[in-house]
């Protein structure tokens, strides 16, 4: 009889040891999982500056080396580029500016009797890829919603 004990006593110790009991359920989750982190802040180049993204500083900066490039050109030669082709070697622009794909934008070059006009039309418009427009007057144009044209908002003007 004592065996019969022991042996039901040790079962049971053995069942006990090797049943462990069920985790306990998991709390739901309460706090909202991690957002993602938003795009930085644009950061100004220089003092003045009208560009809201660094695609937007880009074609700025674009712009500003063709219109520098005309001015010398004109000089130079008495009249305006027929060509963005035509302008390579004048100030700072170089052979692999003709390229009318500039990242997140497209340069449109055309030629007026006694000017040019320069488009920059983004590829994904947005409030951070506006149009721009300049000419021969030195201002840049710009325009959220549409093509920019000599009618839109001036964001800068020079003075060659």
């Amino acid at each position: 009889m004592l065996a019969l004990i022991l042996t039901i006593t040790c079962s049971a110790w053995l069942f006990a040891q090797q049943s462990e009991p069920a985790p306990a359920p998991a709390a739901p989750q309460t706090t909202a999982p991690p957002a993602t982190p938003a795009a930085p802040a644009y950061t100004p180049k220089f003092h003045g500056d009208p560009a809201r993204s660094d695609s937007e500083a880009a074609a700025l900066a674009y712009m500003r080396v063709v219109m520098r490039a005309e001015v010398g050109f004109k000089k130079q030669y008495g009249h305006y580029a027929n060509t963005l082709s035509q302008l390579v070697h004048s100030g700072t622009f170089t052979q692999r500016m003709v390229n009318p794909d500039r990242g997140d934008y497209v340069v449109i070059y055309k030629t007026k009797k006694d000017g040019f006009s320069l488009t920059m039309t983004p590829k994904n418009p947005d409030p951070q890829h506006r149009w721009f427009y300049a000419e021969e007057d030195g201002k840049i144009h710009a325009d959220e919603t549409k093509a920019a044209d000599a009618n839109s908002e001036t964001v800068e003007t020079h003075h060659w």
